[in-house]
C-alpha cells in the first residue's frame, strides 16, 4: 500500500527475491512526495530537493546500485565552491554570519572552529561521535546487526543535553542543531542518533537531481515493473481483511476484495490502524499507535524569476531565526535553480506550516477550499518572498507559481496533519516508536519513513528493515548481499 519511495523501494527489494508483487496507489501516478509537478511549464520539486551519501561505497548509493536504480537517476555533486548549505543568521544573534556547511566532517569541524575559536575542543568532541555515525551507517551496520535497531542505541539521549554537557555556547548549539530542524524535532527532544545519522549522510556527499523528480519516481515505478511487479493507481484501499488476528487481504474502495498473505503498508501508521477493525489488534497496540506524535507540516512557494539577474546558486540557504537564548526558531530553506525556460530560474521557499493560518480549511479537500484560500496562500507567499528579497535583491517580474500548505501533503499522501516527515523520532517516544514496522497482525507489516528514519535514506533503511523482518534475519542475510 502506498507508491512512494518506502513503497516502491520494498516492492523492489522483495521482486528481486522472487515474491509476486503488486503495489496499490490511491494517486494518478507513483512516486508519492518523490514526484515533482508542473507550473508553467517549470518543474516544481516536492520532497527531493538534494540527497546525501551517493559517492561510491556511501549508503545511498548502495541502495540505489542494489536496486538497480542508479544510472537511471542522473546527479551532479555539490560542494565543489566549499558550499552544500549556507546558514544566515540575523546579526543579533552574535553568530557569524554566514555560516557554510562544507563537504567533509572535517572540514566541517575547521569551520565551526573559525567561527568559534574558543570552543574548539568542545567541537572536537562533538564529531567524535558525528565520525563514528558516518563509519556505521555507510557499514550498514543497521542492517545486519542480530538485534532490529540502527546500532547506535547509546545516541537515544538528546542532543540538547549533550551540547550542554559539552558547555557549548547558545550560538554554537545554534549552529550545529540545524539538522534536528530539518527533521522536525526540537533539540532538547531530538535523539542524537538522528541527528547525527542526518547531519552525517550529507556532510559525507550531497547531490542534485539533473532531472525531475518525476523522472525519479518514474526511475523507480519502470525498475519494479522490470522486475516482474505491478503498480495498480487510482485504487484506494479502504479495509485491510484479517481473521484470526492474520492478514487475508485488502478490499478497495471500488468494492473488489485482492486476496494476500502478506501486506505491507508503506503509509502512515494511523492510516493503516483506519483501516483495521477493532477487533484485529489489541486495545494497547490501538493506543499506541493512536497516540504518535508527528512532525509539523510545511508551507512551500515556487517562484518564477528573472535568470539574468539571478542566477542560479550551486548551494543551499537556510535563513535561521533564533529567539532570545539563540534556540532555532524557524527556518527559511532558499533554493535557486535553472529551469526548463530560457532565462528562466525558479527560486524555492520551504519554511514551517503555521498550521493555524490553515485552520479555517481544515475540513475541506484540495480543489475545493475556494477563493479565500488562495488568496491566503499568495498572501503568505509574498510576504516569504519580499523577506528573501532582503536576502538576494529585488524579483522584479516574479511569477508565483504555486504555493502548497500542510493541508496539500495531508490530502495528496494522506500523511496525518500534513506532517512532512511523518512520526516525530524524537527522545521523549523512543519506546513509542520503536519496531514500528511489526504490527499486532500477523502478515501485517509497515514500510516506508514512518519506520526507521525520515527521508529517502531513512525510507530505504525502513525497506531493508521490513524485508528483514519479513524473512527473518538468517534467511535476509542470506539473501540479501550489498
Amino acid at each position: 500500500m502506498g507508491a512512494g519511495v518506502g513503497g516502491l523501494s520494498t516492492a523492489i527489494i522483495l521482486a528481486k527475491l522472487g515474491f509476486d508483487v503488486t503495489v496499490l496507489e490511491k494517486n494518478a501516478q507513483p512516486g508519492g512526495l518523490m514526484r515533482s509537478y508542473s507550473r508553467n511549464g517549470i518543474d516544481c520539486a516536492v520532497g527531493v530537493h538534494y540527497l546525501g551519501s551517493l559517492d561510491k561505497g556511501q549508503i545511498l548509493r548502495t541502495f540505489f546500485d542494489y536496486l538497480g536504480i542508479t544510472t537511471a537517476i542522473p546527479v551532479t555533486r555539490m560542494g565543489q565552491n566549499g558550499i552544500i548549505d549556507r546558514y544566515i543568521f540575523d546579526s543579533s544573534t552574535g553568530i557569524q554570519s554566514p555560516f557554510d556547511m562544507p563537504q567533509g566532517i572535517d572540514a566541517y569541524a575547521d569551520n565551526l572552529s573559525r567561527a568559534f575559536p574558543l570552543e574548539q575542543h568542545k567541537i572536537a568532541k562533538f564529531v567524535v561521535p558525528l565520525h563514528s555515525a558516518a563509519k556505521q551507517l555507510h557499514g550498514l551496520e543497521f542492517l545486519y546487526a542480530k538485534d532490529s535497531g540502527f546500532s547506535l542505541s547509546d545516541q537515544f539521549e538528546p542532543l540538547g543535553n549533550i551540547l550542554s554537557e559539552l558547555q557549548c555556547s547558545p550560538e554554537l548549539q545554534s549552529v550545529i542543531s540545524i539538522p534536528s530542524c530539518w527533521l522536525g524535532v526540537p533539540l532538547d527532544d531530538c535523539p542524537a542518533y538522528y541527528h547525527n545519522m542526518a547531519l552525517a549522510s550529507y556532510l559525507s556527499s550531497s547531490w542534485r537531481l539533473n532531472q525531475k523528480g518525476s523522472d525519479m519516481a518514474d526511475a523507480f515505478g519502470a525498475r519494479l515493473k522490470q522486475l516482474g511487479g505491478k503498480i495498480i493507481t487510482g485504487e484506494e484501499i479502504c479495509k485491510i481483511n484479517v481473521q484470526s488476528r492474520v492478514v487475508q487481504g485488502l478490499q478497495l474502495k471500488s468494492g473488489e476484495n485482492l486476496k494476500a498473505s502478506i501486506v505491507i503498508g508503506a503509509v502512515h501508521p494511523k492510516l493503516v490502524l483506519q483501516m483495521l477493525a477493532q477487533e484485529d489488534v489489541k486495545p494497547s497496540y490501538r493506543k499506541r499507535i493512536s497516540n504518535l506524535k508527528d512532525t509539523h507540516g510545511i508551507f512551500s512557494a515556487h517562484v518564477q524569476i528573472d535568470a539574468t539577474t539571478h542566477g542560479e546558486i550551486p548551494y543551499n540557504i537556510f535563513k535561521v531565526d533564533t529567539d532570545k537564548r539563540s534556540n532555532v526558531a524557524d527556518l527559511k530553506y532558499y533554493q535557486i535553480r535553472e529551469s526548463e525556460k530560457k532565462d528562466v530560474n525558479l527560486l524555492s521557499i520551504l519554511t514551517s506550516g503555521k498550521d493555524e493560518l490553515w485552520a479555517a480549511w481544515e475540513q475541506t479537500r484540495s480543489g475545493r477550499r475556494g477563493e479565500e484560500y488562495r488568496a491566503a496562500k499568495e498572501q503568505h507567499a509574498s510576504t516569504l518572498i519580499a523577506e528573501a528579497e532582503q536576502l538576494f535583491g529585488s524579483f522584479e517580474g516574479a511569477k508565483l507559481l504555486d504555493a502548497y500548505t500542510p493541508l496539500s501533503i495531508r490530502d495528496w499522501v494522506n500523511s496525518p496533519g500534513g506532517s512532512a516527515y511523518g512520526v516525530s523520532r524524537s527522545s521523549s517516544q523512543i519506546l513509542a516508536t520503536a519496531l514500528l514496522n511489526r504490527t499486532a497482525v500477523r502478515g501485517l507489516y509497515l514500510a516506508g519513513q514512518n519506520v526507521t528514519a525520515p527521508g529517502i535514506i531513512g525510507s530505504i533503511m525502513g525497506s531493508f528493515s521490513t524485508v528483514k523482518l519479513l524473512l527473518g534475519p538468517d534467511e535476509f542475510n542470506k539473501m540479501i548481499h550489498l
